[in-house]
Protein backbone atom coordinates (compact mmCIF):
# COMPACT_ATOMS: atom_id res chain seq x y z
CA UNK A 1 0.00 0.00 0.00
CA UNK A 2 1.27 3.45 -0.90
CA UNK A 3 1.90 5.76 2.04
CA UNK A 4 -0.97 8.18 2.61
CA UNK A 5 -0.66 11.92 3.02
CA UNK A 6 -1.32 11.38 6.74
CA UNK A 7 1.44 8.77 7.07
CA UNK A 8 3.84 11.27 5.51
CA UNK A 9 2.65 13.92 7.99
CA UNK A 10 3.16 11.52 10.93
CA UNK A 11 6.70 10.75 9.67
CA UNK A 12 7.48 14.47 9.39
CA UNK A 13 7.94 14.31 5.62
CA UNK A 14 5.14 16.86 5.19
CA UNK A 15 4.85 19.71 7.69
CA UNK A 16 1.81 19.98 9.93
CA UNK A 17 0.46 21.96 12.84
CA UNK A 18 0.77 19.15 15.36
CA UNK A 19 -1.39 19.50 18.46
CA UNK A 20 -0.80 16.14 20.16
CA UNK A 21 0.97 12.84 19.67
CA UNK A 22 1.21 9.62 21.63
CA UNK A 23 2.38 6.11 20.75
CA UNK A 24 -0.84 5.27 18.84
CA UNK A 25 -2.24 8.56 17.53
CA UNK A 26 -1.33 11.87 15.93
CA UNK A 27 -3.52 15.00 16.06
CA UNK A 28 -2.99 18.07 13.88
CA UNK A 29 -4.87 21.07 12.54
CA UNK A 30 -6.79 20.78 9.31
CA UNK A 31 -5.24 23.36 6.94
CA UNK A 32 -8.70 24.00 5.46
CA UNK A 33 -10.75 24.18 8.66
CA UNK A 34 -14.51 24.33 9.01
CA UNK A 35 -13.77 26.55 12.02
CA UNK A 36 -10.61 27.69 13.79
CA UNK A 37 -9.34 24.75 15.83
CA UNK A 38 -10.48 22.02 13.38
CA UNK A 39 -8.33 19.02 14.37
CA UNK A 40 -7.75 15.73 12.57
CA UNK A 41 -6.95 12.66 14.67
CA UNK A 42 -5.30 9.74 12.90
CA UNK A 43 -3.95 6.40 14.04
CA UNK A 44 -0.25 5.91 13.41
CA UNK A 45 -1.11 2.63 11.73
CA UNK A 46 -2.30 3.31 8.19
CA UNK A 47 -5.65 1.64 7.68
CA UNK A 48 -8.23 3.11 5.32
CA UNK A 49 -11.36 3.00 7.47
CA UNK A 50 -11.90 3.72 11.16
CA UNK A 51 -14.11 0.64 11.40
CA UNK A 52 -11.22 -1.60 10.31
CA UNK A 53 -8.87 -0.49 13.11
CA UNK A 54 -7.86 -2.98 15.76
CA UNK A 55 -9.82 -2.55 18.98
CA UNK A 56 -6.74 -1.06 20.64
CA UNK A 57 -6.16 1.51 17.88
CA UNK A 58 -9.87 2.39 17.69
CA UNK A 59 -9.99 3.07 21.43
CA UNK A 60 -6.79 5.14 21.17
CA UNK A 61 -8.21 7.28 18.34
CA UNK A 62 -11.46 7.88 20.23
CA UNK A 63 -9.59 8.68 23.46
CA UNK A 64 -7.47 11.24 21.59
CA UNK A 65 -10.61 12.67 19.96
CA UNK A 66 -12.11 13.17 23.42
CA UNK A 67 -8.87 14.73 24.66
CA UNK A 68 -8.86 17.14 21.70
CA UNK A 69 -12.54 18.01 22.18
CA UNK A 70 -11.89 18.81 25.82
CA UNK A 71 -8.87 20.90 24.85
CA UNK A 72 -10.97 22.87 22.35
CA UNK A 73 -13.63 23.50 25.02
CA UNK A 74 -10.97 24.60 27.51
CA UNK A 75 -9.02 26.92 25.22
CA UNK A 76 -11.49 28.22 22.60
CA UNK A 77 -14.66 27.96 24.70
CA UNK A 78 -17.14 27.16 21.91
CA UNK A 79 -20.74 26.32 22.67
CA UNK A 80 -20.32 22.90 20.98
CA UNK A 81 -17.64 20.54 19.69
CA UNK A 82 -18.44 18.24 16.76
CA UNK A 83 -16.89 14.95 15.77
CA UNK A 84 -17.16 13.58 12.23
CA UNK A 85 -15.85 10.29 10.92
CA UNK A 86 -15.22 10.38 7.20
CA UNK A 87 -13.32 8.17 4.85
CA UNK A 88 -13.49 9.72 1.43
CA UNK A 89 -10.59 12.09 0.85
CA UNK A 90 -7.53 10.35 2.31
CA UNK A 91 -7.23 6.55 2.50
CA UNK A 92 -6.14 6.65 6.15
CA UNK A 93 -8.61 6.38 9.02
CA UNK A 94 -9.27 9.77 10.59
CA UNK A 95 -11.65 11.67 12.81
CA UNK A 96 -12.47 15.38 12.57
CA UNK A 97 -13.05 17.32 15.80
CA UNK A 98 -13.94 21.00 15.58
CA UNK A 99 -15.58 23.75 17.62
CA UNK A 100 -18.76 25.52 16.56
CA UNK A 101 -21.40 27.84 17.95
CA UNK A 102 -24.15 27.78 15.31
CA UNK A 103 -25.71 25.39 12.80
CA UNK A 104 -24.16 27.49 10.02
CA UNK A 105 -20.69 26.92 11.48
CA UNK A 106 -21.37 23.19 11.87
CA UNK A 107 -22.39 22.83 8.23
CA UNK A 108 -19.88 25.25 6.72
CA UNK A 109 -17.83 24.04 3.77
CA UNK A 110 -14.26 25.31 3.65
CA UNK A 111 -12.66 26.38 0.39
CA UNK A 112 -10.13 23.60 -0.09
CA UNK A 113 -8.59 25.45 -3.03
CA UNK A 114 -7.70 28.51 -0.97
CA UNK A 115 -4.14 28.73 0.32
CA UNK A 116 -3.80 27.88 4.01
CA UNK A 117 -3.67 30.84 6.40
CA UNK A 118 -0.38 29.72 7.94
CA UNK A 119 0.07 32.54 10.48
CA UNK A 120 -3.47 31.96 11.77
CA UNK A 121 -2.97 28.18 11.90
CA UNK A 122 0.31 28.58 13.80
CA UNK A 123 -1.31 30.93 16.33
CA UNK A 124 -4.16 28.46 16.92
CA UNK A 125 -1.74 25.52 17.17
CA UNK A 126 0.30 27.41 19.77
CA UNK A 127 -2.84 27.82 21.91
CA UNK A 128 -4.00 24.23 21.56
CA UNK A 129 -0.75 22.25 21.55
CA UNK A 130 -0.42 19.58 24.24
CA UNK A 131 2.74 17.82 25.35
CA UNK A 132 2.93 14.05 25.09
CA UNK A 133 1.35 12.63 28.22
Amino acid sequence: MEESLFTKIIKGEIPSYKIYEDDKTFAFLNIHPKQDGHILIVPKTQIEFVWDLSDEDYVAVMATARKMANRLKEVLKPKYVAMEVQGMHVPHAHVHVFPFNTAEELHSIPDENAPPDNPRLEAIADKLRLAVQ
